[in-house]
């Protein structure tokens, strides 16, 4: 048995503090989907480990830290604390899991099909104004059977046009399920392929939207930006940000406002109103994206002269 409290110090390194429940668990703030509560839960004696938001999670601390990619050294330290390589083994074996390849049954949707569910793809896709340019440019298909059966597939790609992730949509409308996550980590750029770091990015919440932005936009897959994609905006020095949310997640574009004014990028709040970017389309969204520079500079301009 290894001492909790020893491992609360070396975890709270890399997670920051800790809010403690009761017994051995704690909770941490997420680095997976960097919910503004502390959302990930440690059990401090087995070193289990949940997200109750995004669903992040691990077996066991170490496996934990590798997962965020913790500094070997702590890695190592926590290692020895447990006292067992055998789950280090194992969490390697996952790491290898988690190689992207599109499902088994992907068929693309450029290259035109007989089958009912390719004319339903193309029908759905049609009605999100999905062009046929679109669904080349991304390379989008769609399963016919097996596990993502009935589903729109959009692969993303990285900045070496290798597989990273891919979005499984139902193209039926009473589905239980939406979205089908694949077996991999969300902890990637999206769409990094076609990003030009030396301009402006639109951060928005589906993929759908970001194909609709078409120009330099970045789906978050949710409200909140994965790891990955804030230490790379970091890293290129990216100066201005357009922040392309739902209105209900107003409250989400205010806080990435002020969490990227930290690291002195300029970042704008689009209001889109009731409507999504895909649902605007990008001529529309253009110019919402215009108004908003052009208000926000002259709120800037009033500030000078008259704060």
């Amino acid at each position: 048995m290894y001492n909790p409290e020893l491992l609360l110090d070396l975890l709270g390194r890399v997670l920051g503090s800790a809010y403690r429940l009761k017994d051995s668990e704690v909770q941490f703030f997420c680095p997976s989907c960097n919910h503004h509560k502390q959302k990930l839960q440690v059990n401090l004696s087995n070193g289990k480990s949940h997200c109750w938001v995004c669903n992040f999670s691990a077996h066991t601390a170490p496996q934990l830290l590798q997962k965020i990619n913790a500094p070997k050294s702590l890695i190592k330290e926590v290692l020895e604390l447990v006292g067992d390589y055998r789950d280090h083994q194992i969490d390697k074996k996952e790491k290898t899991q988690w190689n992207v390849s599109l499902p088994d049954c992907f068929h693309p949707l450029w290259n035109g099909s007989n089958d009912v569910l390719y004319r339903h793809a193309i029908n759905y896709l049609r009605k999100r104004n999905i062009s046929e340019r679109d669904i080349i440019r991304y390379g989008i298909g769609y399963c016919s059977n097996g596990a993502y059966s009935n589903r729109i597939i959009v692969p993303s790609y990285d900045l070496e046009g290798k597989l990273n992730y891919y979005i499984a949509r139902d193209m039926f409308p009473n589905s239980k399920m939406k979205y089908k996550n694949p077996p991999m980590s969300k902890d990637v750029v999206v769409f990094e392929l076609f990003i030009n770091w030396n301009k402006p990015i639109v951060l928005c919440e589906g993929v759908f939207d970001a194909i609709a932005i078409k120009k330099n936009a970045i789906p978050l897959l949710g409200k909140f930006p994965s790891k990955s994609l804030i230490q790379r905006i970091i890293q290129e020095r990216v100066k201005h940000i357009y922040i392309a949310l739902d209105s209900d997640a107003r409250k989400d574009a205010v806080k990435l406002v002020s969490f990227f004014n930290q690291f002195n990028i300029t970042a704008y709040i689009v209001d889109i109103n009731e409507k999504d970017p895909s649902e605007l389309g990008f001529n529309n969204f253009w110019k919402m994206i215009d108004k908003t520079t052009a208000t926000q500079f002259s709120d800037l301009i009033k500030e000078r002269l008259y704060g």
